[in-house]
This record gives structure tokens, C-alpha cells and sequence, in this order.
């Protein structure tokens, strides 16, 4: 994935603001000015899709995304090792004394 813009979109970007710019300048000379701005408006909606789209397939696939987050999960997972650690003992402790608890009533019955 490209985070920086590329030289060539730099500059492309910029012959397109000057085009955009001489045109509207000789619309606004030859035309209306009623027309003139609709033409203005019309190329600079132009120009502001085609920055847009320029680097419209110029992103991560979903397969390195989901790589990404499988290896932040994993991250994640080694550090709460000793959590889960304690976690664990805690519960063997608490089944050992259900356990006991439930080896020592004499009413079968419940």
C-alpha cells in the first residue's frame, strides 16, 4: 500500500489544475459568464473525480489486511498469557473446592 503520492500524480495533478484554470479563464473570455461558470463548475468537478480516482486501485488486498489482524491478534494473545494463566489456576481451584464440596453433601437427592 502507498501512502505517499507518487511524482507522477503530483504533476499530474497540477498540468490538471492548470488545465482546468485555462479553460475556465478562456470560457470566461469567449462565453457568458452564466455559461462561462457552469463550464468552470463542470471542469472542476472533473478535476476533483480524476484526483480521486487516480489512485482508486492503490490499496492493501484483503488478504494482507486480514494478515495484519491475525498478527495483531496473536500479539495480543501472547501478551495476556499470564492473565490467561492466572485465569485458568483460579478456575482449577474453584471446580476443586465444587468438587470437594460436592464429594462431601450426603443428600443424593437434590
Amino acid at each position: 500500500m502507498t501512502t505517499k503520492p507518487r511524482r507522477g500524480r503530483l504533476l499530474g495533478a497540477v498540468l490538471g489544475a492548470v488545465l482546468v484554470l485555462a479553460l475556465t479563464a478562456t470560457a470566461f473570455v469567449l462565453l457568458d459568464v452564466i455559461v462561462a461558470t457552469a463550464v468552470a463548475v463542470v471542469l472542476v468537478t472533473a478535476l476533483g473525480i480524476a484526483l480521486a480516482a487516480s489512485g482508486w486501485d492503490e490499496h492493501s488486498t484483503y488478504e494482507e489486511r486480514e494478515q495484519a489482524r491475525a498478527l495483531r491478534r496473536q500479539q495480543k494473545w501472547d501478551r495476556n498469557e499470564a492473565a490467561r494463566r492466572r485465569d485458568r489456576q483460579k478456575w482449577e481451584a474453584h471446580q476443586a473446592r465444587q468438587a470437594a464440596r460436592g464429594a462431601g453433601s450426603t443428600d443424593e437427592g437434590r
